[in-house]
C-alpha cells in the first residue's frame, strides 16, 4: 500500500507558510545607485529601457550622461551645446532614439535641444524665449529671513528667479515636445520639426491662492508626463494642484485630489497607470479610475531631505527611482560637491498588498495539496480493494 512521510508533509507546509511570510518586495533592499562626477548636480532624470541605464542633466555643465547600475558614468553629448548653458527637464522618445533636454544659457534664454542618440548630433535647438514668452532671469541675493524661490525649486541666498522659466519637458508618440514654464505657467508645445508655439495659458492654473511664505512661492508649472490618451497631466510646485491638459487644444483642467503636492516637482507614470510625484519632501503615489478626472494619493514615503531630491523616474519592472541632485546647492553655486545618488523607493501600502496576495496563493497551493492528497489516498484505497 502506498504511505506518505507525515513528517515530510509537516515539514514542506511549514516551509511553505515560511517562504510566504518573506515578500521579495520587502525582503530585500532598496535598490541605489550611488555615482561620482565632479560638481554634476543633476536636476532630472530618466530612463532608457533599451540601453538600460538612467539619463541626467546637469545645472553645472552643458553635458547630457548617463549612469549605469553599477554607478557608471559615461558623457552622451557633449560639445554639443554653449559652454555657458545647463540643463533642466529631459525626455526621451523611444522609437525615434531622441533626446529632448530643456536648456538654459547664461545670457538669460531658454531653447528645447533634441539630440539623436545614435549620431549623438543636434537635430534643432528650438528657442523657448522672446517671441515665444521672452524668458528672463533675475540674479539676487537675499538675506537670510528673505523667504524667494528660485524659479527651480527651494530656496537660496544666491538664487535664480525665472519670470518665465522653462522647466521640464514630456513628449508624446509622434516626437511633439511639450515643456512647462514654472514662472508665468505655461506650456510650450514643440514639433518633430522644432517649431515652437505656446499650446496654453489656461486660467486653470491661475486659479487657486499660492502661500506667499513658501520658498518655493514662484515656482508654478512643473514636472510633467504625457499619457497615452492624449493628455498630459502637470504638477504645480506653488499650489500643489495637479492639472490635465489637452495636448490640441491646451484646455486645461484640475484633477479633484484628496489632497495637495505639496512641492511638487518631478512626475512620471508607471506602465499600470500609477502616477509618482517626487519633492524634496517626499515622493506621492496617486492612481485614479477616471482617466485623471478625479484621483487620490495613495501612499507617500519621505525622502532624504538633505540630499534634495527632484527628479522621478520609472525604472526596470515599473520600479521607482529618486534622483537625489543636492539642486539647491547646485543653484548657488560656489558649492564643491561629486557624489550622488539614484535611489529606488517602494510604497509601504503596495508591499503590504503583495504580502497579503501571497498569502491567499500559498493558501490556495496548500487547499489543492490537501486536496490532491485526499484523492490519492482514495485512490490508493480503492486499488487496494480490487487487488484483494
Amino acid at each position: 500500500m502506498l504511505s506518505t512521510n507525515p513528517k515530510l508533509i509537516v515539514h514542506f507546509s511549514i516551509l511553505i507558510l515560511f517562504s510566504s511570510l518573506i515578500n521579495p518586495s520587502i525582503a530585500r533592499k532598496n535598490h541605489a545607485i550611488n555615482f561620482k562626477s565632479p560638481n554634476l548636480f543633476p536636476e532630472s532624470i530618466i530612463w532608457d529601457p533599451r540601453d538600460q541605464h538612467f539619463i541626467i542633466g546637469s545645472l553645472n555643465h552643458p553635458i547630457i550622461s548617463s549612469v549605469s547600475d553599477a554607478g557608471i558614468v559615461n558623457a552622451e553629448i557633449v560639445n554639443a551645446l554653449p559652454p555657458t548653458s545647463f540643463i533642466l527637464g529631459l525626455s526621451l522618445h523611444r522609437r525615434l532614439r531622441r533626446i529632448l533636454a530643456v536648456v538654459h544659457h547664461r545670457n538669460h534664454t531658454a531653447a528645447l535641444a533634441c539630440f539623436d542618440l545614435k549620431s549623438r548630433k543636434l537635430v534643432f535647438m528650438a528657442s523657448l524665449d522672446d517671441h515665444h514668452e521672452n524668458v528672463e532671469y533675475i540674479k539676487s541675493v537675499v538675506s537670510d529671513n528673505e523667504l524667494v524661490g528660485d524659479g527651480l525649486e527651494g530656496g537660496s541666498k544666491h538664487a535664480q528667479i525665472g519670470k518665465f522659466v522653462a522647466n521640464d519637458v514630456a513628449v508624446d508618440f509622434d516626437g511633439n515636445a511639450y515643456v512647462t514654464g514654472s514662472g508665468s505657467d505655461v506650456i510650450w508645445k514643440v514639433n518633430s520639426d522644432g517649431v515652437a508655439f505656446v499650446l496654453s495659458r489656461s486660467m486653470a492654473f491661475k486659479g487657486h491662492p499660492v502661500d506667499e511664505k513658501v520658498a518655493f512661492n514662484r515656482v508654478g508649472l512643473n514636472g510633467v508626463v504625457y499619457c497615452s490618451k492624449g493628455y498630459l497631466l502637470v504638477v504645480q510646485s506653488n499650489s500643489g494642484k495637479l492639472y490635465k491638459v489637452n495636448v490640441d487644444d491646451g484646455s486645461a483642467k484640475r484633477v479633484i485630489l484628496n489632497k495637495d503636492l505639496v512641492g511638487g516637482d518631478g512626475i512620471a507614470m508607471r506602465r499600470d497607470g500609477v502616477v509618482v510625484v517626487v519633492s524634496q519632501e517626499r515622493l506621492y503615489f496617486l492612481k485614479s479610475d477616471d482617466s485623471w478626472g478625479q484621483g487620490a494619493v495613495f501612499d507617500e514615503t519621505a525622502l532624504e531631505v538633505e540630499k534634495q531630491a527632484s527628479g522621478v523616474a520609472v525604472g526596470d519592472e515599473d520600479r521607482v527611482y529618486v534622483l537625489y541632485g543636492y539642486v539647491n546647492e547646485g543653484m548657488m553655486g560656489g558649492v564643491e560637491r561629486e557624489e550622488f545618488s539614484i535611489v529606488e523607493i517602494v510604497s509601504g501600502k503596495e508591499a503590504k498588498e503583495d504580502s497579503v496576495w501571497v498569502f491567499v496563493l500559498i493558501g490556495i497551493g496548500l487547499a489543492y495539496f490537501m486536496f490532491w492528497r485526499f484523492q490519492m489516498r482514495s485512490l490508493v484505497q480503492n486499488l487496494n480493494k480490487k487487488t484483494r
